[in-house]
């Protein structure tokens, strides 16, 4: 059982690291930015205390440390600058390997993280005794609020069930101890009898008089992990340190015989330092009240499943509809019908579940760049336009890869030295702009750098001088550029120590390819590079229209469809080069019978799919449109997993298999043989 809840407590912190990550960069630039600078001591208060909890020890340690730094930094002890920022950085990569492997075993790596330790030390100039230890030891010896510290009454009530979630309660309590001298009261009369107790519920509340040098801040942080499981209320008293009352202690014990709490007022008449004062009102109440779960987290396999089980329910319904038209029963058909609709609806749930922000990658590209940068002596702006755009978690797993080879590129390959940027007339510091927006059913997302740019002409020298195109073959810009992406191009002659280490952009085309995505390059030289994905928005259920092609079926993606001429087969016959005329415009066209190698049929009529290809349409010549389907997209099998113009395949609802259709690629891949060297 506690293993699950070290798991989620191992996934919640990294989701307050990347947090931390995105505020380090905020306070990058931004060095004097309080609200910032409290916002990173909370995540590393967050992740020491829970790390205590769920018995990471080390990291406890080590983040408590770190946590130290900070609290100087927002304390105005300690100015932050740019060696404090990069140890934070080596930190955080600490804390990911102790979320990784728990406590340490080996001596070296303990030897490792105490070295490290005695860096961040030193880099606050600590002697092992903190500010606040200073204070507390000198605090007991005072008892009027002229020593500076401030008494609390806090009241904790926790839910009947925060037990099942792994909260031990004791452990607030001890946080607040730590604090400075505090004072407990117990409230035990809504446990029941033996026969009524249920080991896993919690029955107690309790009060703290809390005395420390601590601001309500402080307090409330304690309580960070539970506030959703707990009624908290902090109110500050008008009193001296009373920590050493007598009186109090009799209060204190007479409250707990009788199971009766103490008012804020019955506690600040034992303050005689308030005789003939004017009473101030200097209260102050924090109440962390319940709220609604707006959002609930959820294992991702089990996000796989409900796919997976929404997919199946989408063939069975094809089934039915089948079923439904054959038999003609009215009744069976509009079952067929509402069943449809609402399996329609559930698909769509299903996929918006299982949609996730780029947001979430986002961070480790923003540090991939910020590494590399320091390490080859470049300076680089990365900025993020579009990060909340959602794609499916399966596409955002198959992208980071790519994506991160693109990036690579540009920091090595595209932004130069400063001092050549200055030679050119450009600011010293380059920049890789990461950009997402929808299209359609597309999401586009580019990577824009202001770098060198790559010359096309040289681009063509290049793949001419490896064979890769005859040398007399004429191309448009587009086309030159697309030679980038062939196997064994490169434009780079020496292996970089950061890039160019055997994976070209080839294999970038194939693993997008994979994931029914398109990728394409355009250059300026001087002026920069911006490479372009173009992304489907989920891989499982499309929307699809089913055609035929003599006798075999295939599936068009209908998000990718313009629209569909009925044009005699004469008028392809005398076509020239596959372009023909409609409403005065011309339109390249493939026909799907040459190109999966199926015999012509004489219809008299056949059916042109205006498709969208990029800027232009493009026309796919099928023998008989046979309407439109929901269709779940299968993987292929090793033995067909080679078919470049194929995404995958969908039973149908008569149990027949169709292929479905990558536009894009059949298009892409019709266009290259034009110019590819015959071999």
């Amino acid at each position: 059982m506690i293993d699950k809840f070290k798991d989620k407590f191992v996934e919640e912190s990294l989701d307050n690291i990347n947090d931390l990550e995105e505020a380090l960069f905020l306070l990058e630039k931004d060095m004097k930015n309080s609200e910032i600078i409290e916002r990173i001591f909370r995540a590393m208060h967050s992740l020491k205390g829970g790390g205590a909890m769920f018995g990471f020890n080390h990291l406890s340690e080590f983040t408590h440390h770190l946590e130290t730094v900070f609290d100087l930094v927002r304390n105005n002890k300690l100015n932050v600058d740019n060696d404090i920022i990069s140890l934070t950085f080596e930190a955080i990569d600490q804390i990911k390997h102790l979320l990784q492997i728990g406590d340490l075993t080996e001596a070296g790596d303990i030897a490792h993280q105490q070295a490290f330790i005695k860096r961040i030390e030193a880099a606050s100039n600590l002697d092992g005794t903190s500010p606040k230890d200073t204070q507390d030891s000198t605090s007991e010896t005072q008892v009027t609020k002229d020593d500076g510290s401030k008494n609390f009454l806090i009241h904790i009530k926790p839910n009947s069930d925060i037990l099942r979630n792994g909260t031990n309660p004791f452990y607030l309590l001890d946080d607040l101890h730590a604090m400075g001298t505090a004072k407990v009261l117990a409230f035990t009369k809504d446990v029941p009898d033996l026969v009524q107790f249920q080991p896993i519920s919690n029955y107690c509340n309790w009060q703290v008089i809390l005395n420390t040098t601590e601001s309500v801040n402080e307090i409330k942080d304690v309580f960070i992990f539970v506030e959703d499981e707990c009624e908290i209320d902090i109110q500050q008293l008008n009193v001296g340190n009373i920590s050493q009352s007598t009186a109090l202690d009799k209060a204190i014990e007479l409250a707990n015989t009788e199971q009766k709490p103490l008012t804020k007022e019955q506690i600040e008449a034992f303050d005689g330092n308030k005789e003939g004062e004017e009473k101030k009102d200097t209260k102050r109440r924090v109440q962390l009240k319940e709220h609604k779960i707006s959002s609930i987290r959820v294992n991702s396999n089990k996000i796989d499943d409900l796919v997976n089980l929404v997919s199946e329910l989408v063939t069975i319904q094809a089934q039915l509809n089948l079923y439904a038209e054959k038999d003609g029963n009215n009744d069976i058909v509009s079952l067929a019908e509402n069943i449809q609709k609402l399996s329609r609806q559930l698909r769509d749930n299903a996929f918006e579940i299982s949609l996730i922000p780029l947001q979430s990658e986002l961070m480790r590209f923003q540090r991939l760049v910020r590494d590399l940068s320091k390490e080859l002596d470049k300076e680089i702006d990365f900025v993020i336009e579009g990060g909340d755009i959602e794609l499916d978690k399966n596409i955002i797993e198959h992208l980071t890869d790519p994506l991160l080879h693109i990036i690579r590129n540009s920091v090595d390959h595209g932004i130069e030295m400063p001092d050549e940027r200055i030679k050119d007339g450009k600011s010293p510091k380059g920049t890789i702009i990461f950009k997402a927006f929808y299209s359609g059913a597309s999401v586009i997302v580019q990577v824009i750098d202001d770098g060198k740019g790559i010359d096309p002409e040289f681009i063509k020298s290049k793949a001419i001088s490896k064979g890769l195109i005859a040398e007399n073959v004429e191309l448009s810009r587009k086309e030159i550029f697309d030679l980038v992406f062939l196997s064994g191009f490169s434009t780079k002659d020496q292996v970089s120590d950061v890039s160019g280490r055997g994976v070209g952009m080839d294999v970038v085309k194939k693993k997008i390819g994979e994931i029914r995505g398109e990728v394409s390059l355009d250059s300026e030289v001087g002026k920069g590079t911006t490479l372009t994905l173009e992304l489907p928005l989920t891989l499982s259920i499309i929307d699809g229209l089913l055609v035929k092609v003599t006798n075999n079926q295939y599936v068009i993606p209908i998000a990718n469809i313009e629209k569909i001429h009925a044009i005699s087969d004469v008028k392809f016959g005398s076509s020239f080069n596959h372009v023909v005329t409609i409403d005065e415009a011309q339109y390249p066209y493939i026909d799907l019978r040459e190109t999966f190698g199926a015999e012509a049929i004489q219809k008299g009529t056949e059916q042109l799919i205006l498709v969208k290809f990029e800027t232009k349409k493009v026309g796919l010549l099928v023998d008989q449109v046979i309407g439109e389907y929901q269709t779940v997209v299968k993987p292929l099998g090793r033995f067909l997993k080679k078919q470049e113009n194929i995404s995958g395949a969908s039973i149908m609802g008569d149990g027949t298999i169709s292929l479905v259709i990558d536009t894009n690629r059949l298009i892409h891949n019709n266009a290259m043989k034009k110019y590819r060297t015959k071999k």
